[in-house]
């Protein structure tokens, strides 16, 4: 079951999305009254579509923007650090003993085929494909932490990285400046629900190129933290809520490591297996 939050005539609705028809079919409800009764289905065997009050026409999915699939009013959480070979090749780090975890800004994300807005104070603006976790179940049950989850769908991390290296010595990074730009991170198409995937965290391949040129091609397999040991991480520090979602790392290939940092005007696609993609092109630097 594949779940969006979409745009039409400036109003903001979530939908059923049925990709072979290419429609959209909309909710007649906010999150808060399904998005927890799905996830509940899920985690007695499977997705239950009745549980979602549809409504009885469907539109055309070109007819409607793709907006992130998380409300205002929820957090983004960002788990960091998670690739040993991205710390290592692109950064020259070794893995921490535990995550590392912050907040993004709302204003931060933008939907599927949004342009990525070039923020005035940065000169390395990078890119960094994650899996996406949507939480749909609180409070999370530590025994088992999956069963909180939604579903899945695709992040692109994009990060200021001289800001976010500006950080005062003795400091560290600044991780607001760096990954909190107005209008730079790509979260979407949809949410793909957990009952499409093998039980347990999902292996899935991950990749991003940009105008054609593939610069990261992973796989969730060589995360350090699993999706459940990130949850529980971030759960035993500040609780999640249904409806939040949680970036889960980068592998490896950003330009941090390269050298090949965005420039204006490029098309940057970031895609999972059995999700879906984004396709978000990069504007003219602010002034």
């Amino acid at each position: 079951m594949k779940l969006a939050r979409c745009e039409i005539n400036e109003r903001p609705f979530w939908a059923l999305v049925d990709t072979d028809t290419q429609t959209v079919t909309p909710i007649d409800a906010p999150f808060s009254e399904w998005g927890p009764a799905l996830t509940r289905t899920i985690n007695e065997g499977a997705a239950q579509v009745s549980v979602l009050p549809l409504v009885d026409q469907s539109l055309a999915l070109s007819e409607v923007r793709l907006l992130p699939p998380v409300e205002p009013v929820n957090r983004v959480v960002v788990a960091g650090a998670n690739y040993a070979k991205h710390l290592a090749d692109d950064f020259g780090l070794s893995a921490p003993p535990q995550p590392v975890a912050f907040l993004k800004a709302y204003g931060a994300l933008i939907g599927a085929n949004d342009d990525i807005c070039y923020p005035k104070l940065t000169n390395e603006l990078d890119h960094e494909v994650e899996l996406v976790v949507a939480l749909g179940l609180s409070p999370v049950d530590l025994a088992n932490p999956l069963h909180s989850v939604l579903g899945y769908t695709v992040g692109n991390d994009v990060s200021a990285r001289d800001l976010q290296r500006s950080g005062p010595k003795g400091i560290g990074m600044d991780l607001f400046a760096a990954k909190s730009q107005d209008k730079t991170t790509g979260v979407g198409p949809w949410i793909v629900t957990r009952d499409e995937f093998p039980t347990g965290s999902p292996i899935l391949n991950l990749r991003l190129s940009v105008d054609g040129d593939l610069r990261q091609n992973g796989t969730t397999a060589d995360m350090t933290w699993d999706v459940g040991q990130l949850i529980t991480f971030v759960e035993q520090r500040s609780s999640f809520c249904a409806g939040d979602i949680l970036f889960t790392g980068s592998p490896d290939g950003v330009g941090q490591g390269t050298g090949k940092f965005l420039n204006p005007g490029e098309l940057v696609e970031a895609s999972i297996e059995n999700i879906g993609a984004l396709a978000n092109r990069v504007a003219e630097k602010n002034r």
